[in-house]
C-alpha cells in the first residue's frame, strides 16, 4: 500500500475492494479530486436480500458469498467452518448483522504499543466519531464521544422483536449488567445492538461512500475485476493485473482513461498507486500472488519471490460462536420479517477475572440458527455464545500460482486451550440464560441444542467434541 496523499490531485489511484476500508477510501479520495478506479470481485448490489438484514441468511453460499471454508480443524473434531466473505459492492458488510462495533480502546492501544503508529484509540477514537451519524445520547462521562454528523447511520432506536427485552432480562438474571452504549464509555454489559441502517434498510460505506460519487461520474466502479496480482516496477506497484477471461463491468463513467487501462492479455490496470483492502482473507493471497510474502512457501506453489515477508499469511484467526438454541413453547417469538433485524442483542463478557477486557461477545438471534446437521422447532430463538479475543493463530496458503488455485484457511481453532476454555465459560451462561426466569417462565424456553438435559462435564465434552 502506498501512502496516500489527499492533496495530490493529479494522482490516478486504484482501489482494490469495494468492501468496508475500500469504499471509504475510493470515496475520499474522490472526493478531494484523485482519480479513482475502484476494482470489485463481486457484482452489483442489487439482490433486494441485501437491503433487507432479515434476510442475510439468504446471501450465504449464493452468488454475494466467497462460500470460503476453513480446513478442517485438527483441534475441533476435524470441522470445517464456513466463513462467509462478501463478493459484491459493500463486501461482507452487505452480508453480515450490520452491527456496528467500534472495538475495544485497550487493543488499539496493544497495537500502537506494539509498533503500529498512528493505531492508539487517542488516534482512531476520533476518526470513529467522524464517521458516525448516531442516533442515540452521549454516554453519561462522555469518554469515548459519539458522532452525530457523519456520514455511517449508527441507529440504535429501531422496531424491536418482544424476545429481546426478555433476553436482556435474562443476562441480567446471570449477572451481566445493561450497558445502553457498548460503544461508549465501556464496552461491558449486555445491550441493544446499533445498527447501520437508514430507513430500516442495511447501509454500506459503499452506499455511503462510493454510490453518489458514481452517480456523479467522479468514481469509475468495476465489478467482476478479479485482481490476478500488483504489478512492481522500481521498487513500487504501479499497477494491478486482472484475471484473464474476465467480463468486468463499468460503471461511473462513459469510458475509460486509455492511458489508465491496457487491454488485451492480462487485462492491465496502471496506476500512480494502488490502495489494497481486499480485506483479511483475499489481501493477503493478492500479496502472495505478487511475489510478496513467506519465500519458501510461495516458491512452492510456483511463485518466484520479490519480497521475502514472513507474515503474510500469518497470524490467522477468526471470532468463534456456537450456539444454543430454545424453543419458546409457551408463545410465538414475533418476529415480522421485512421490519425487524433478526439479531438486536448482544452482550461483552469477561469469562475470568484474570481478563482486563472481555473476551466473549454473544450475540443473539430471534430465529433458530440451524446448521445444516440441526433440525428442530420452527418457534425458536438462538444465543450464540461467542469467543472475540482467541490466542489461538493460523494461517493462509496458497496451493497455486493463479486466482483459480484455491487457497487454505487454517485458523487453528482451539490450537490454545484457552480458547476452549472461554468459550465454554460463554456457553454455559447463555444456558444459564434460557434457564432463567425471563425466557423459562416468560416463554417457555426449553433448550433443543445442545440437549437440555446436558449436565455433567463429560456430557457436555461429548457434545464439543463429537458435533
Amino acid at each position: 500500500m502506498a501512502h496516500t496523499n489527499l492533496n495530490n490531485s493529479d494522482q490516478h489511484t486504484v482501489v482494490i475492494g469495494a468492501g468496508t476500508a475500500g469504499s471509504i477510501v475510493a470515496g475520499r479520495l474522490a472526493a478531494a479530486g484523485h482519480t479513482v478506479t475502484l476494482l470489485e470481485a463481486g457484482g452489483q448490489d442489487t439482490n433486494p436480500a441485501i437491503a433487507e438484514l432479515p434476510r442475510l441468511g439468504e446471501l450465504w453460499h449464493g452468488a454475494e458469498d466467497w462460500d470460503y471454508f476453513t480446513v478442517p480443524q485438527e483441534h475441533a473434531s476435524g470441522r470445517v467452518i464456513h466463513w462467509p466473505r462478501g463478493r459484491v459492492l459493500g463486501g461482507s458488510h452487505a452480508l453480515n448483522a450490520s452491527i456496528w462495533v467500534r472495538g475495544n480502546p485497550l487493543d488499539y492501544d496493544d497495537w500502537a504499543a506494539a509498533g503500529c503508529d498512528g493505531w492508539s484509540w487517542s488516534d482512531v477514537g476520533p476518526v470513529f466519531e467522524a464517521l458516525e451519524n448516531y442516533d442515540g445520547a452521549a454516554s453519561p462521562d462522555n469518554l469515548n464521544p459519539r458522532g452525530k454528523d457523519g456520514p455511517i447511520p449508527v441507529v440504535g432506536n429501531y422496531k424491536r422483536s418482544p424476545i429481546f427485552e426478555s433476553i436482556i432480562a435474562a443476562a441480567e438474571a446471570v449477572g451481566v449488567e445493561f450497558n445502553p452504549d457498548y460503544n461508549g464509555d465501556q464496552q461491558d454489559g449486555v445491550s441493544y445492538e446499533q445498527l447501520t441502517i437508514r430507513n430500516g434498510k442495511r447501509c454500506t460505506t459503499y452506499t455511503s461512500y462510493v454510490k453518489p460519487l458514481v452517480e456523479a461520474g467522479k468514481i469509475t466502479v468495476r465489478t467482476g475485476a478479479i485482481v490476478e496480482k500488483l504489478l512492481i516496477g522500481g521498487g513500487a506497484v504501479v499497477g494491478v493485473e486482472l484475471h484473464a477471461g474476465n467480463n468486468q463491468e463499468v460503471e461511473g463513467v462513459e469510458s475509460e482513461d486509455p492511458a489508465a487501462r491496457e487491454t488485451g492479455s492480462g487485462d492491465v490496470i496502471r496506476a500512480d498507486q494502488v490502495i489494497l483492502c481486499a480485506g483479511a482473507l483475499d489481501s493477503p493471497k493478492i500479496l502472495m500472488r505478487s511475489g510478496i510474502g513467506p519465500a519458501d512457501h510461495l516458491r512452492e506453489v510456483g511463485i518466484e519471490p520479490i519480497v521475502d515477508l514472513p507474515g503474510v499469511g500469518e497470524n490467522l484467526h477468526d471470532h468463534l460462536l456456537l450456539p444454543v438454541i430454545a424453543e419458546a413453547t409457551s408463545r410465538a417469538v414475533d418476529h415480522q420479517v421485512d421490519e425487524q433485524s433478526i439479531s438486536q442483542t448482544h452482550l461483552f463478557w469477561r469469562s475470568g477475572p484474570e481478563q482486563d477486557r472481555p473476551d466473549t461477545q454473544p450475540i443473539h438471534f430471534c430465529v433458530p440458527m440451524y446448521d445444516d446437521t440441526m433440525t428442530g422447532p420452527a418457534n425458536a430463538f438462538t444465543l450464540h455464545s461467542g469467543l472475540v479475543r482467541p490466542y489461538s493463530r493460523g494461517t493462509i496458503r496458497l496451493t497455486g500460482p493463479s486466482s483459480a488455485d484455491p487457497a487454505e484457511y487454517d485458523p487453528q481453532i482451539f490450537a490454545d486451550p484457552r480458547d476452549r476454555e472461554s468459550l465454554r465459560a460463554s456457553f454455559r451462561q447463555a444456558r444459564e440464560m434460557v434457564r432463567s426466569a425471563p425466557l423459562a417462565e416468560d416463554w417457555g424456553a426449553r433448550e433443543v441444542y445442545p440437549e437440555s438435559d446436558l449436565a455433567t462435564e463429560e456430557e457436555e465434552n461429548a457434545t464439543w467434541t463429537g458435533r
